[in-house]
């Protein structure tokens, strides 16, 4: 009968520890911006868009991190709740050659613990002028 019991409570333990880690992780956001943007440029208000209290974000340690490297893209004014570029994305330099960029950031939250996944699309910026040949060339058909 205990080695039963024991089973029976590590399962529901399983499940109850299941439940309470499918409520540390909540909805992502999503949001589109041009390449280059101006440093400290706002890309969107993540407060607003999750719900969040202004008050509450600097006593929960409210941070941006980044995943897979140290290179911070964006950061996080606990004051206003956006989310604000720290330095130029250049798309090229992100994501290469692939037809869409996107760079992945993690809004952190403490006590409660809160992971709020942020996408952010990298649009491209046609940063090379055309150029065209000065000598003009006519065809008849």
């Amino acid at each position: 009968m205990g080695d039963k019991g024991f089973s029976a409570l590590r399962s529901i333990f399983c499940f109850a520890s299941f439940i309470v880690a499918l409520h540390l992780v909540n909805g992502d956001l999503s949001y589109s911006i041009p390449e280059e943007m101006k440093r400290q440029s706002v890309v969107g208000n993540v407060a607003k868009d999750l719900g969040l209290d202004l008050r509450t974000l600097s006593s929960r340690n409210a941070r941006v991190d980044s995943e897979g490297t140290r290179k911070r893209n964006c950061d996080m004014n606990l004051s206003t709740g956006d989310l604000v570029t720290s330095e130029r994305m250049d798309r090229e330099s992100l994501c290469g050659k692939k037809p869409s960029c996107v760079v992945k950031v993690d809004l952190v939250l403490e006590n409660p613990l809160e992971l709020h996944r942020v996408s952010l699309h990298i649009q491209d910026v046609n940063d090379n002028s055309p150029t065209f040949k000065k000598q003009l060339i006519e065809i008849e058909i």
